[in-house]
């Protein structure tokens, strides 16, 4: 009997109609993988990424610690983080603690993952979380200085390409902006733009330069979103109608 009894202590707790009620410790363990559930969920997407673009990503998630990223690029062979959450619980009435556990999970991200998956625990790696630097900054797009440096031409006058160009050179811009012009009907489009990520709005300056105009602007938001033709030098010669 004696026995039996020392063993009483190592069963589940159950309670009424065999329903079997969690230790603290098994209930926190299921808040820390909730989580990284939540971490899987809000990292995954369909845009290109690099390890250093998810690994960013995770880290700035609350709760979450980044241990180690393996791979190179979403749309290659995927991407594979391991992450350190924490859960917490209270004890039964006869011991009211609060119970803080630590666990490892690794979640992958890739173009192929779907959305909601569970993710597998795995041992923590050695060292501290991992630090990411900032993303860099797109270069900015000097709308002011276009403004001020593009010709204006009289209502009578001609515009002269050579001197847009021109007046463009002198802006010194960073190389990532690129430059594209057209000429049309005696007019002169001008479009100005950094390299966009196929998903988000791409950043871009139009200018249109005829006699009696010079006139530089920012197409709206919804135009400037991939396939839409907003940040095109098309647009400045003949710009879209505004949307609704």
């Amino acid at each position: 009997m004696r026995r039996l009894l020392l063993l009483a202590p190592l069963l589940p707790f159950v309670v009424g109609c065999g329903v079997v009620v969690q230790l603290p410790e098994e209930r926190a363990a299921d808040a820390a993988q909730d989580v990284a559930v939540e971490a899987g969920g809000k990292l995954y997407g369909q845009r290109p990424r690099s390890a250093a673009e998810v690994g960013r990503s995770a880290a700035d998630i609350d709760g979450v610690e980044v241990l180690r990223v393996t791979g190179t690029s979403t749309h290659d062979d995927g991407i594979e983080v391991i992450i350190r959450t924490s859960g917490s619980a209270y004890g039964d009435r006869l011991d009211s603690r609060r119970i803080v556990v630590r666990r490892c999970f690794v979640l992958r991200v890739s173009s192929g993952t779907e959305r909601g998956g569970t993710p597998h625990g795995v041992d923590c790696p050695d060292g501290p979380p991992l630090v990411f630097a900032p993303p860099p900054e797109p270069p900015p797009l000097p709308v002011g200085r276009l403004r001020a440096q593009l010709p204006r031409v009289p209502q009578n006058g001609r515009v002269e390409a050579a001197e847009v160009r021109r007046a463009v050179a002198a802006l010194d811009m960073d190389p990532a902006v690129r430059t594209e012009m057209k000429e049309d009907g005696g007019r002169v489009g001008l479009l100005l733009s950094v390299e966009g990520n196929g998903f988000d709005p791409q950043s871009c300056v139009l200018a249109r330069v005829e006699p009696g105009s010079t006139d530089v602007w920012t197409p709206p938001r919804a135009q400037r979103m991939p396939g839409e033709g907003g940040c095109t030098v098309g647009n400045a010669l003949d710009p879209l109608p505004a949307p609704h």
